[in-house]
C-alpha cells in the first residue's frame, strides 16, 4: 500500500523572506496576512532576517519592509533547494500551465469589474448598478471554483501555497458582502492575491517573467 505524501513544510524564516519576495515591500500586517503568523512572530523573524542583510526596513507612516539584493538571492537559492526537497517540479510546472488557462480569463474579469461599455464606449465603473457588479462577481466565484483544484495541486507539493485559496476566498466572501475593493482596489484584494500566486510559481520554478 502506498503511503500518502504530506506536502513539504517550509521554515518560517523562509516563509518569511519569501513572502517578501512575491508580495515586494509591504508593511508588517501585510506578511502577517499573507503569511498567516501572527504580527509578533512575523515581526520576529523579520528583525532576525534584517539582522543577517536579507531585508530591511523604512521607518515612516509610508515605510515598511522590503528585500536586500543578498535575502532576493538567498531566497532564489533557498526555494530551489526547497523544491528539489519535495521534488515537485514537474508536479508545480504542469500546475503553472492550468494556471495561466485561467489567468487571461481572471484579466478579463478585472477589466470588466473596473469599466463598462456604455454606448458604445468603456468608461468607469461607477457600482450604480448592483445587477452589473452582481454579474461580474458571480463570473469571479465560476472562476475561483475552477481555480481551488489548481491550488489543491500546489498545496499538496508546498504547504506553504495552502494560504493563497484562503485569502483567495476570504478576499472574494468580503467582495461578495458588499466590500467591493477587495475585487480589485486592495492589497488584499482578489486580484492582488493572484498576483502574488502567479508570482510564487514563476519564482518557485526559477522562471523570469
Amino acid at each position: 500500500m502506498t503511503r500518502p505524501v504530506s506536502p513539504h513544510p517550509t521554515t518560517t524564516d523562509l516563509l518569511v523572506l519569501h513572502t517578501l519576495r512575491c508580495t515586494g515591500f509591504t508593511g508588517l500586517a501585510g506578511v502577517a496576512t499573507a503569511t498567516g503568523l501572527p504580527e509578533p512572530e512575523a515581526e520576529s523573524e523579520l528583525i532576525d532576517l534584517a539582522l543577517a542583510g536579507l531585508v530591511t526596513r523604512t521607518a515612516g507612516d509610508f515605510g515598511g519592509w522590503g528585500l536586500t539584493q543578498a535575502g532576493r538571492a538567498a531566497d532564489a537559492e533557498r526555494i530551489a533547494e526547497e523544491l528539489a526537497a519535495a521534488g515537485g517540479r514537474t508536479a508545480l510546472t504542469a500546475a503553472l500551465e492550468r494556471f495561466l488557462v485561467l489567468n487571461p480569463e481572471l484579466l478579463d474579469l478585472c477589466t470588466a469589474w473596473q469599466l463598462r461599455s456604455t454606448d458604445g464606449s468603456l468608461t468607469a465603473n461607477d457600482h450604480t448598478d448592483p445587477a452589473y457588479d452582481a454579474r461580474v462577481l458571480n463570473r469571479f466565484e465560476d472562476l475561483h471554483q475552477r481555480a481551488e483544484p489548481v491550488c489543491a495541486e500546489l498545496t499538496a507539493v508546498l504547504q506553504r501555497f495552502s494560504r493563497y485559496p484562503a485569502r483567495l476566498a476570504d478576499a472574494l466572501a468580503r467582495a461578495q458582502a458588499g466590500e467591493l475593493a477587495y475585487v480589485t482596489d486592495s492589497t488584499a484584494s482578489y486580484h492582488t492575491v493572484w498576483a502574488q500566486l502567479h508570482e510564487d510559481l514563476l519564482a518557485t520554478l526559477g522562471i523570469p517573467r
